[in-house]
């Protein structure tokens, strides 16, 4: 069932995404060579926990029926697609990491990501991190009322495939609202035309999974990190929208993160 939300849920809504994008801001003014994952969460849950909110990713149910997430933000580093649990592996130059964080504040549920470079990348590895991102805003220019939730995964899937990327089909977007995971799914794939009707109050989140290589993925055996299987790099930016007023508003942003990074 899918639970549009009235203006004074968006606006709890948009509370919990500001501070989901403050913390990725704060995050990312530590990512630099030398740092480890695990010291990242720390950092995150402090910030989280200090600002009167819960990271909704800790102690997550493992959908695998193994042990819960053990913490409060995801570092997906390089051929991890996503779901990467931290650990003390400091980062090199060249990596790339995505960081996904989730938080719960008054009720209603946060939900970003943004795939940082730490030092260096190669042009290669740049470039698709510039087509990602801009694959999450055709996708988000694509969610407005009356059209169909099948639009949005096309525009995402058919400028990435354009490049040549893979697009990961096991992991989707999703709605949001008082659960992290609500419907309808919102998968970066589709054809025009096609899925739920897109409607004044929905709440979901966009977030493109897209890999230099192949689309094939597995798991780890701690059964939450999601790897490429070619062993190629991957790419993840999310954000929340609302589509309210007759258009779609961003509830998440990236704007501090880019002032610093």
């Amino acid at each position: 069932m899918i639970f549009l939300k009235t203006e004074d849920e968006i606006e709890l809504m948009r509370a919990a995404n500001q501070l989901v994008a403050k913390t990725l801001a704060e995050v990312g003014k530590h990512i630099r060579p030398g740092v480890t994952t695990i010291e990242l969460d720390r950092v995150a849950e402090e910030f989280i926990r200090d600002n009167g909110a819960v990271p909704t990713f800790k102690g997550y149910p493992n959908p695998c029926g193994g042990t819960p997430f053990p913490a409060s933000i995801c570092t997906s580093v390089n051929d991890v697609v996503v779901h990467g649990v931290p650990n003390d592996t400091p980062l090199v130059n060249g990596d790339i990491v995505s960081v996904d964080c989730g938080v719960l504040l008054n009720g209603y549920n946060g939900d970003s990501c943004y795939t940082f470079s730490v030092g260096e990348v190669s042009d290669e590895v740049a470039q698709l991190l510039t087509v990602t991102k801009k694959a999450l805003y055709e996708g988000i220019a694509n969610a407005q009322r009356g059209k169909r939730i099948g639009d949005i995964g096309f525009a995402v899937q058919t400028l990435c495939e354009s490049h040549g990327y893979g697009v990961v089909r096991e992991f989707v977007g999703h709605g949001i609202g008082r659960n992290m995971h609500e419907d309808p799914q919102v998968p970066n794939y589709g054809r025009m035309g096609y899925g739920p009707m897109i409607k004044n109050g929905l709440c979901i989140a966009i977030e493109p999974m897209i890999t230099l290589g192949s689309p094939m993925i597995y798991m780890s055996e701690d059964n939450w990190t999601i790897k490429t299987r070619d062993g190629k790099p991957s790419a993840h930016f999310e954000h929340t929208i609302a589509v309210h007023n007759g258009g779609v508003e961003i509830l998440s942003s990236f704007e501090d993160i880019e002032k610093t990074n």
